[in-house]
């Protein structure tokens, strides 16, 4: 992207290559972008979509820490004279999790909402039972709900079952990102089209992704034409195999250059 917008002739717009940090946590970095108030028209993001395919959605994001406390333990000889938080935020986690599967399964993993168990701590000691167990969920949520709405649901969930087991049970937000759908048809969407045509000699496959990306925060913050493209698998991000073919690399600097010929033409067209 950087060698790309390098190359862009200063004549035909301004292009700007921001490297923000944290996409893979909680994306700190794109939401101090948005809040710089920077007037742009468009933006790209470069997380891999494979060098054939451009992203048009990516599901919202909900990160919940929910803690269990049983208020009080036992030595672990002596089982019987206290709960376990371990075992009882067990029962929470199936719970949400079946409730989840129960409203939030549709035809397809993209129009779903889906709910992973991502961390537990819990316990004082090996020979205690433990008074206080932690867990994070990390839910995705669909262009077709909202998060605030999938939060109502595991909230439900949380307080009917603590009434239920006579447990005391808090979470709070690590993270919420709505879900976000680019607009297909917009000048951007095109001149990328366009871009990957003229290098690939391929129509590109739009995606609906299952994860979340920056693309997320600024589309809702800027209200402007967005779109996600780089090379890689996307399925293998965050893994031990996370890798990019020097093909694919070389092939994304000339369709980024093209896309942004296109975009300049376009955008100078609608004016």
């Amino acid at each position: 992207m950087l060698l790309a917008a390098s190359e862009f002739p200063k004549q035909s717009g301004t292009a700007i290559f921001a490297g923000v940090v944290d996409e893979e946590g909680n994306a700190a970095g794109v939401k101090q972008l948005v809040k710089s108030k920077i007037g742009v028209d468009y933006a790209i993001f470069g997380e891999p979509s494979g060098i054939d395919n451009i992203t048009v959605a990516y599901k919202g994001r909900l990160a919940i820490r929910l803690t269990c406390d049983v208020g009080s333990s036992a030595h672990a000889s002596a089982p019987w004279l206290a709960k376990n938080s371990i075992e009882e935020i067990h029962d929470f986690w199936i719970s949400i999790k079946k409730e989840i599967e129960r409203v939030g399964t549709a035809e397809n993993k993209t129009k779903s909402i889906s709910c992973s168990l991502t961390e537990i701590s819990g316990g004082s000691s090996h020979n205690v039972t433990p008074q206080k167990c932690r867990i994070t969920l990390d839910i995705r949520v669909p262009t077709v709900t909202t998060c605030d709405k999938v939060l109502q649901l595991v909230e439900d969930v949380i307080n009917k079952t603590a009434s239920a087991k006579n447990v005391k049970a808090t979470y709070r937000i690590e993270d919420k990102t709505e879900p976000f759908e680019a607009d297909h048809s917009s000048p951007l969407v095109r001149s990328l089209l366009l871009g990957v045509l003229d290098i690939r000699s391929a129509r590109p496959m739009l995606l609906r992704k299952t994860g979340t990306g920056d693309m997320n925060v600024l589309g809702h913050q800027f209200r402007i034409p967005v779109v996600t493209y780089g090379p890689g698998d996307p399925h293998a991000s965050h893994t031990p195999d996370e890798r990019v073919s020097i093909d694919e690399y070389v092939s994304s600097i000339e369709v980024y250059g093209r896309a942004l010929f296109h975009l300049s033409r376009l955008h100078h067209i609608k004016k």
